[in-house]
This record gives C-alpha cells, sequence and structure tokens, in this order.
C-alpha cells in the first residue's frame, strides 16, 4: 500500500475509501467490500450519520485494528472543547474503537475561538482518544493560524485538477502537513472531461485512475474517493498499480484549472 509521511513521521495509507452519503446498509457493505479489496484507510465523520456500520464492518473485516487506518471528524457545531470531547467519545462508541488514527475539525466555525478548539482536539489526543488530530476545509490562511497554535496532521480539502489548491499546499508543506483531497473526481464531475479521457485512453486506463494518478504522484497528498460499487472501488484502488503520470500528461491536466468547486456549502470559510 502506497504511503504518505507526515510531520510526525507517521505514515498513512495515500488512498482510502471516503463514505461521505453513505448510510445504513450500503455503508457497512462498502467499507466491508474495500477492506476485502485491500483498502487500509476508511474515513468517515459523525455527520454522515455512519459511524456505527462503518465500526461494524470494520469489526467483522477479520483485519488487524492496527493494520486500518480510520479518520472521523468533529461537526462545526461541536467545536466547543466540552462538546467536541463529547463528540469524539460519541464517534468512538459508535466505531466500536478505542481510538481513531486521526480526528478532524471537519470545518471551522468563526464562532468559536479556534485556539479554544484546538487546545481541547489536543488533550483529546493526549488523553488517547486519537493519535493524531487535524483540519478540514481550512484555507491556506487558516491553515496557518492553526499550526501556529499546535502541530497538525493533516489538512482534508476538496482538490482535484479544476481546483487549484497550490496555497493550501504551500502552507501544508512548509509543515510537512499532508493534504487529503476529498472528492477528488469533482463528484463525478470530471470523469466527463475531454482531456482526461484522451489521457486514459493513451495509457490504457480510466480516467478515475488519470485522476487519482495526478494526485498520488504529487508529495504529502492523500486521496479518499468515495465509490458506492464495487467495481469503483476496485478500479480506485487498482490507480496504485498505475504508472506516474509523465511531465507532458500532469502539463496537460494542470492547465484544467478554472477554479471549480463542486462543495461549496453557505457556512463555508473565505477560500483561497
Amino acid at each position: 500500500m502506497v504511503t504518505v509521511r507526515t510531520n510526525t513521521l507517521t505514515t498513512m495509507p495515500a488512498l482510502g475509501l471516503g463514505t461521505w452519503e453513505l448510510e445504513g446498509s450500503e455503508a457497512r457493505e462498502s467499507v466491508a467490500d474495500a477492506l476485502a479489496l485491500g483498502y487500509r484507510h476508511i474515513d468517515t465523520a459523525r455527520a454522515y450519520g455512519n459511524e456505527r456500520e462503518v465500526g461494524e464492518a470494520l469489526r467483522d473485516a477479520g483485519v488487524a485494528r492496527d493494520e486500518v487506518w480510520v479518520t472521523t471528524k468533529v461537526w462545526r457545531d461541536d467545536l466547543e472543547p466540552d462538546r467536541l470531547r463529547r463528540s469524539a467519545e460519541a464517534s468512538l462508541k459508535d466505531l466500536g474503537l478505542d481510538r481513531v488514527d486521526l480526528l478532524l475539525v471537519h470545518w471551522p466555525n468563526p464562532a468559536v475561538r479556534l485556539g479554544d478548539t484546538l487546545a481541547a482536539l489536543h488533550r483529546v489526543r493526549q488523553d488517547g482518544l486519537t493519535r493524531h488530530i487535524g483540519v478540514s476545509n481550512f484555507p491556506s490562511n487558516l491553515l496557518r493560524e492553526a499550526v501556529s497554535e499546535f502541530p497538525i496532521f493533516c489538512n482534508q480539502v476538496e482538490y482535484h485538477p479544476y481546483l487549484d489548491q497550490r496555497k493550501v499546499l504551500d502552507a501544508a508543506h512548509a509543515h510537512r502537513i499532508t493534504v487529503t483531497a476529498y472528492s477528488p473526481l469533482g463528484s463525478g464531475g470530471l470523469l466527463r472531461d475531454a482531456v482526461l479521457g484522451e489521457i486514459a485512453e493513451s495509457r490504457g486506463c480510466t480516467t478515475a485512475q488519470v485522476v487519482l494518478r495526478w494526485l498520488l504522484d504529487q508529495s504529502g497528498v492523500a486521496a479518499i474517493p468515495r465509490a458506492s460499487s464495487h467495481d469503483h472501488r476496485a478500479e480506485n484502488l487498482a490507480a496504485l498499480e498505475q504508472a506516474p503520470l509523465t511531465y507532458e500528461e500532469r502539463a496537460r491536466i494542470d492547465t484544467l484549472a478554472n477554479g471549480r468547486r463542486f462543495i461549496d456549502p453557505s457556512f463555508a470559510p473565505a477560500w483561497d
């Protein structure tokens, strides 16, 4: 399994399964199938409402706990210290785990002082509820502010060829923070792109694999595509077996950046 290394010298599987919008039996079956295929990185969140099913799949998989990287997140309404801890404890209860590998602030919330949130997150880590802490959906200015308070492991953001995240990447790389790309296929929107399709055809692979290879070829970048079918989960995992993109292929893909976001709720921060 390809991994990324961070400021703690810990390695994390570079390709994981995202579980946003997977609920009930679909979530359980998707995680179980992913683990059987060889995925060793599962991403969930308190707000997804599927931690119980993710936990059931983890327990039934027959894979040693230390072999699977599990990430979950605290919702933006629960970032005050007491509520953050209760959220973390509830996540562990539903997942059936003693700890997770990574606990993230799901979205920033300007109504709660960032330093207080990060201090609470740090205490949760010290108390053994999570191995690592991080943030999600933090633009570069908030990421720099966060790392000035406490060392963090990861910033999880939307990232794909249509969305230039150079400022976030530069801020993360300066502190050896991993950037994890969610919605790396643009909720499926990139799969219809003509340029990506031409590159995929010339390489004898799929468009999804080209996009994932574009991400995974970058230093310090991981990706967590969601896939609701066995075939798509297998296809995404097989991106790890693809040869790195050539300079010419990357150059063509780099011209696709147009600022398109597929995830942009009303409460989102001011993006870069």
